[in-house]
């Protein structure tokens, strides 16, 4: 199975990355960036200002609604926004300043000024007025954390597209010469590095006045030096911004008498460690609901957990928290380790706390790790997008951590398909299908929560999108444990399908997870432009089919058989007739290891799916022969 990682995914990684908006050539432009300043000032305390200034000018109709607003996100405890200036610049030089009126703000607050539970964020956005084809937008603030993520720390990174054009970026950051702190640049210039009344500042300068094509930029693994930005950190490593999570996270895992109660009440008669854990995993994963702020400015201290228990709700530090002590009140030693979500696959050399912006569990003596915050993920297994990343282990820290691979062999479905046309083209048909690995999880989700009602019309529901009438029954496997195995079995009965005579396309014809013809199609590529590197994952996909056609019709042609094998890739498929019987298989076994590909890989991976794909348009064609051959 494929996963194509959009650079999106480096703003999960908390990494501002100016998504592209320009095509290549000035001519093509939509809009420019003609400035962008951003100056950092810090504290010896860690706590910091950061003022930014952006002039954004419209080119062409098509940016005007992407221009038409800015915005700033904050932390609603610690942070403050100060001087905010945005005004429309228009072509002929005039100000106009945004109004009051045209000043939004999203805060999210406890009531009675308590904090608040769910989010601690604000944000505020500017609507400028009177923006036109030509003129510039100009947005400007100041932001004052009055406390840092980390006493005494202080650490930024930021990545910009090079897809966009930037007439002139200046980054500065000035802090205490006192504080020590290391930093790197890519595709960057810096031109200031000095130190005067006991501050040092470093600058560093850039412009792109020839942006890359974004077809440049394929790359679904974000890499940060791989794009143009900084990273500055006052951390001497990543086992200190480890060191420095855990000094305000382990203490909340405390063992009370609430905890002991709660592990020893789930946990039950578990006498091996193993099943003790996977109790209290899969308890912790049902019942307290994900949601918050995880790591992120002003949001690393987990909450107390008597407030998670009594609200059934928590982020993934509380998550994190609740499950360390609930093992460790059974005697199970275990850690939290902090791990990028997005999609990022390795650590810039300079530490940056920002990221690693998930936790989860580490258990030493299963070496297993666990993330509770995945509501339908079964215990010992990850969600996708972290397998075989670097963690950082608040506890036995070292620099090679990494969370597992994935299982090969895990992930697959199994078809099988029984159909028996009828003279007037209706189709009476059975299938049976099985899941394993994360296809299996999907379809669990998908029908845990599913009334019983509407179980009973899915089959009715799901022909009916297709322009048929049909009935049927459905029957499937329980879908409330966390398992990895899943099946689901269906009769239906659809009127008037088919033609009298024409092609029989060899598919599924109701619920598939991974089909084969739709699994090759996905991954065709496009030879003009390939894929660059991406996440992946092999995945097994096994179809088998029954056709029955009545002695009314003749089979006139059957597919040809096909076997193709490249690489990690092994596909066949075999067609066998007698009669008016034709027994059909497919198989397509990928071995890609994952759970990142190269370009180069992908490019191999995509004509090998060209080369299987043209056998996949084959049907099996049959005629009428008692001369009824009117389509119903």
């Amino acid at each position: 199975m494929r996963t194509i990682l959009g650079l999106v995914a480096a703003v999960a990684a908390g990494v501002g990355l100016a998504m592209p908006v320009a095509q290549a050539g000035e001519r093509e432009l939509s809009l420019k960036v003609e400035r962008e300043i951003v100056a950092y000032t810090v504290n010896a305390d860690g706590s910091y200002t950061e003022a930014r200034e952006q002039t954004i000018r419209v080119l062409k109709d098509s940016a005007l609604d992407s221009a038409k607003s800015a915005s700033v996100s904050y932390s609603t405890s610690i942070q403050k926004a100060r001087d905010v200036v945005a005004y429309t610049l228009k072509a002929d030089g005039r100000r106009i300043p945004v109004p009051a009126g045209n000043f939004q703000v999203n805060s999210s607050a406890g009531q009675n000024g308590d904090s608040p539970f769910y989010s601690d964020q604000t944000t505020l956005t500017a609507v400028f007025p009177d923006l036109a084809v030509g003129d510039a937008a100009v947005f400007s603030y100041r932001l004052e954390a009055s406390k840092p993520m980390f006493d005494g720390q202080f650490s930024v990174i930021e990545n910009f597209s090079p897809t966009t054009y930037y007439g002139d970026v200046r980054i500065s950051i000035d802090a205490p010469e006192s504080m020590t702190a290391q930093h790197e640049a890519w595709q960057l210039r810096e031109t200031g590095n000095h130190v005067r009344d006991g501050r040092r500042r470093i600058e560093w300068q850039w412009s792109n006045r020839t942006p890359a094509d974004p077809e440049s930029l394929r790359d679904g693994v974000f890499k940060y030096e791989r794009y143009p930005g900084y990273a500055y950190s006052t951390f001497a490593s990543y086992a200190a911004i480890a060191k420095a999570y855990g000094e305000r996270a382990e203490a909340k895992a405390a063992v009370t008498p609430r905890i002991r109660k709660l592990a020893d009440d789930t946990a039950g008669d578990a006498k091996e460690p193993r099943e003790a854990a996977k109790r209290l995993y899969e308890w912790v994963s049902r019942n307290i609901s994900y949601a918050g702020n995880c790591i992120g400015l002003g949001a690393v201290v987990p909450r107390d957990l008597d407030v998670v228990l009594d609200n059934r709700m928590g982020d993934c530090k509380d998550h994190a928290t609740l499950l360390q002590a609930l093992l460790a009140a059974r005697g199970i030693a275990s850690t939290q380790a902090l791990i990028n979500a997005g999609g990022s696959y390795s650590m810039p050399k300079v530490p940056v706390a920002s990221v690693v912006n998930h936790v989860i569990n580490y258990v030493p003596g299963l070496d297993l790790y666990l993330d509770s915050t995945a509501a339908t993920v079964p215990f010992a297994s990850l969600p996708d997008g972290l397998y075989e990343k670097p963690v950082l282990l608040v506890s036995g820290h070292h620099d090679d951590a990494k969370t597992p691979a994935r299982q090969m062999g895990n992930d697959w479905q199994k078809l099988q398909t029984r159909l028996s046309i009828q003279p007037d083209g209706s189709v009476k048909g059975s299938q049976r299908l099985e899941l394993s690995g994360r296809l299996a999880v999907a379809a669990r989700e998908q029908f845990r929560n599913m009334p019983a009602d509407d179980a009973d019309k899915l089959v009715k529901r799901y022909f009916r999108g297709s322009g048929y009438k049909a009935n049927g029954k459905l029957r499937f496997d329980d879908p409330k444990p966390m398992l990895e195995k899943f099946w689901i079995e269906a009769d239906f009965d659809i009127e008037r399908a088919l033609p009298l005579s024409g092609g029989l396309p060899v598919q599924p014809w109701f619920v598939s997870f991974a089909p084969v013809s739709g699994t090759v199609a996905r991954n065709l590529g496009d030879e003009e432009t390939p894929a660059g590197e991406s996440g992946c994952g092999g995945i097994l996909t096994e179809e088998t089919f029954t056709f029955e056609f009545p002695s009314s019709m003749r089979i006139a042609a059957v597919p040809a058989d096909a076997s193709v094998q490249e690489g990690n890739v092994r596909y066949a498929a075999t067609f066998r007739r007698q009669g008016n019987r034709i027994e059909a298989s497919r198989s397509l076994d990928d071995r890609t290891p994952g759970p990142v590909c190269t370009a180069e890989y992908n490019a191999e991976y995509a004509k090998t799916m060209r080369d299987i794909f043209p056998g996949l348009r084959q049907q099996i064609v049959y005629l009428d022969d008692a001369g009824k051959g009117a389509s119903p």
